[in-house]
């Protein structure tokens, strides 16, 4: 339930599947009282799903069994203790997934032949996902973090260890060749693979590197390849290669202020630099109809936005809940359509976009 979103996972999760694929979105809650319905509503929610497979003529009988038992066995997995403001679960012939989101998500069940991605796709855009690379002389671990969230341990390459050294205490009495701590070739070895590694996970998900250690380590790893010329910001703080979480997470947490706070006045400067220049779009209609024709570059959209909109064939107005042809996570819509024609999605803090309706883009042409 808590595995991190990543681009392989979304990707992997977009791909169509055998009918029938299921989606089943639930809000949730972190806190009491708000907590106190979530399980009753997700049990709820779940049987309407059997219900929906059960009844629906064009799923066989074995791919019926086999999605209803799939359900129960995501149910099985859900720990409502650690949910956070969203919860995902998918199913399908021959596999399941439970995803807790740090964003809202609308309350539903869907068979379709795809799953039901895009609340996730806006998730991960509005955590600001970011790794830190935390560093010694002998190991280095790699943590993936983000807004609202201790920092994790990231496994695949990591950890990286340093090879023992076979020390000789009577050679080093005899001559005094004690190696420096991090000049010696061992260790620029062990460098070398700790670069590798950093670049293999950027390489599958590219994300700002805070790189965590002492100010030794952090120029012996300088010395050896681009990560540290290429990291973020350098914490000059010892002691963490083994975390905790929560030890990083401080670490970090002014130079990843300070970097949100850089993100922000950039895009607040693009947006200023596109009105000036007639390339710019305000309001959920308008920049719904830019990134459905693919003339948004950038789109911005504040952290708390939600709205409900009917399409009245010509544009997009407000709707109320449960409303025919009511689309209440339209936002979301939004991000993931704009992801997917390559534009960029930043979320900003409540109140920066005010006067742009909440939601704004900065247009190709």
């Amino acid at each position: 339930m808590h595995q991190p979103l990543t681009p392989a996972a979304l990707a992997d999760l977009r791909r169509p599947r055998k009918y029938p694929a299921v989606s089943v979105l639930l809000p949730t809650h972190r806190r009491e009282p708000d907590n106190a319905q979530d399980a009753v509503r997700l049990r709820n929610l779940l049987e309407e799903a059997k219900n929906a497979v059960h009844s629906d003529p064009e799923v066989a009988r074995a791919d019926r069994i086999d999605v209803i038992g799939r359900l129960d066995q995501a149910l099985a997995e859900v720990d409502l203790v650690y949910a956070e403001e969203g919860l995902a679960i998918f199913a399908a012939p021959g596999e399941h997934h439970v995803w807790s989101l740090e964003r809202s998500v609308p309350e539903r069940v869907l068979l379709a032949q795809t799953f039901l991605t895009r609340n996730l796709v806006a998730a991960y855009a509005a955590s600001r996902p970011f790794w830190v690379l935390a560093l010694s002389a002998d190991t280095a671990t790699m943590w993936s973090g983000g807004r609202q969230h201790t920092p994790h341990q990231e496994e695949g390459p990591f950890p990286v260890r340093r090879t023992p050294i076979d020390f000789d205490p009577e050679r080093q009495e005899r001559i005094g060749d004690t190696p420096s701590t991090f000049n010696d070739e061992e260790t620029r070895i062990f460098l070398r693979e700790v670069t590798d590694a950093v670049v293999a996970v950027q390489a599958a998900d590219p994300r700002p590197l805070y790189l965590v250690g002492e100010p030794e380590a952090i120029s012996a790893l300088d010395e050896v390849g681009p990560v540290a010329r290429d990291a973020v910001a350098h914490v000059g703080h010892g002691g963490l290669a083994e975390g905790p979480g929560e030890a990083l997470a401080r670490a970090v947490a002014d130079s990843d202020r300070e970097r949100d706070e850089r993100a922000v006045a950039a895009v607040l400067d693009d947006l200023d630099r596109a009105r000036g220049r007639k390339a710019f779009a305000g309001g959920v209609d308008e920049v719904w109809q830019s990134v459905t024709e693919g003339r948004a570059s950038l789109v911005a959209i504040e952290d708390g936005y939600r709205t409900t909109v009917r399409d009245d064939g010509d544009h997009l107005v407000p709707a109320g809940t449960g409303e025919r042809g009511a689309r209440d996570d339209i936002v979301d819509e939004i991000a993931e359509q704009a992801l997917d024609t390559g534009a960029r999605v930043r979320f900003v803090p409540d109140g920066h976009l005010a006067d742009s309706g909440r939601i704004a883009a900065v247009l190709r042409y």
